[in-house]
């Protein structure tokens, strides 16, 4: 493949990797044109190049004159970056570059998973690249969609990353890598993605950290943040492991469509990069369901102590209240038979008895008596 036109679709924003230094705010690529912005680009068409050689030979401000460079240029390569770009933008490339109806479907829809399919001499790749906020301690996924050809690589972005102009000033800064072809693009554009998964990774091992903190301090909002760093991570998986068998599939085809042996090498270096963070980002799920365990033991645990403590305090309030019960049944006697025998009748028995007022002490003092063994017994007092 001599041509290149890149289609960038991506969701959710991700880290930026590929070939060349970073070129600040203000200063313009070759051809007097500003490369991909990475973020509040305007929808559209965002960079478009034409390289014969690995060099930059025009930068067209529109898709009919990129086409009419290619007409010109022999053994040129067209290299268009569009983001968000409208369905008329994404018709036009298909029909000027014969582009099969699914993946321009799909590049439309985005929302796919990562794969790789080939239609003719046409490659179809999705990626998902993700970046680390560290604000908000939060993993955000992007999708970009690449159309891979004979002359031509169009990217296709749905979100503010990856940041393709990073890839673009290195290869542009590469001119011998350049002249590779649209795979040599397409390589670059991996390495980025995989590149840009590192961050994530220590991101998401520093949270690991802070929630083994979280969980053995005993904070309540542990088991929510491990719920939520636990979905991140299956998301994670969802982006980066699905590459492995992208890159596969590249490095079998190799021999079968003559990519250039360096680029083999280079395809197998990412190829060992991304296996370390899927092999990393699986450590991190089977860490999480043990902190998970752990942490549902631990407020098991903890509960179990508040109920015991409960409970300990509410035989306590028991024990009183037998106390508080006895004494006032036993108060309660002589005061039922102070108030008989204080009453007023005339004609009453025993209220003119010689003995009447020993008898009432001493009934008095057997009955209270009386109460205050049974009571004694029972272990009320």
């Amino acid at each position: 493949m001599l041509g290149e036109v890149v289609m960038v679709g991506a969701a959710d924003p991700h880290p930026e990797g590929g070939f060349g230094r970073q070129l600040d705010e203000n200063e313009t690529g070759p051809g007097g044109r500003r490369p991909e912005a990475p973020a509040a680009a305007p929808s559209g068409l965002v960079d478009s190049a034409v390289y014969t050689g690995g060099r930059r030979f025009a930068s067209p401000s529109t898709l009919a004159d990129t086409y009419r460079c290619l007409q010109e240029q022999a053994d040129a390569m067209a290299w268009i970056g569009l983001y968000r770009p409208d369905p008329d933008q994404i018709t036009s490339l298909a029909r000027e570059f014969r582009l099969h109806e699914l993946a321009v479907e799909d590049a439309i829809n985005a929302h796919q998973r990562p794969k790789l399919e080939r239609y003719g001499d046409t490659l179809f790749v999705v990626l998902r690249a993700a970046r680390y906020e560290d604000l908000r301690e939060e993993v955000e996924f992007s999708e970009l969609h690449l159309f891979i050809g004979p002359g031509f690589v169009i990217t296709v972005r749905h979100g503010e990353a990856p940041d393709l102009a990073a890839t673009r000033r290195r290869m542009e800064g590469e001119p011998q890598m350049l002249a590779r072809g649209p795979q040599a693009v397409l390589y670059a554009i991996l390495d980025q993605v995989v590149d840009g998964y590192a961050p994530v990774v220590a991101g998401l091992e520093n949270d690991i950290d802070e929630i083994e903190t979280e969980v053995f301090g005993g904070d309540p909002n542990a088991s929510r943040r491990i719920y939520e760093l636990s979905r991140e991570v299956i998301q994670f998986q969802r982006a980066a492991r699905p590459l492995l068998g992208v890159l596969g599939a590249l490095a079998a085809g190799s021999g079968k469509y003559g990519t250039d042996e360096e680029l083999q090498r280079y395809l197998r270096d990412v190829t060992d990069h991304l296996t370390q963070v899927v092999e990393r980002v699986d450590s991190f799920r089977h860490l999480l369901q043990n902190i998970l365990a752990v942490n549902a033991t631990l407020v098991s645990q903890q509960q179990n102590e508040e109920m015991r403590s409960l409970t300990a305090a509410s035989y306590a309030q028991n024990e009183e209240l037998k106390k508080v019960s006895s004494w006032a049944a036993i108060l309660f006697a002589p005061t039922l038979i102070g108030t008989v025998y204080g009453m007023n009748f005339v004609h009453m028995p025993e209220l003119r008895w010689r003995y009447g007022y020993l008898f009432a002490v001493a009934l008095m003092a057997l009955v209270c008596g009386t109460l205050y063994l049974i009571f004694k017994r029972r272990g009320w007092l």
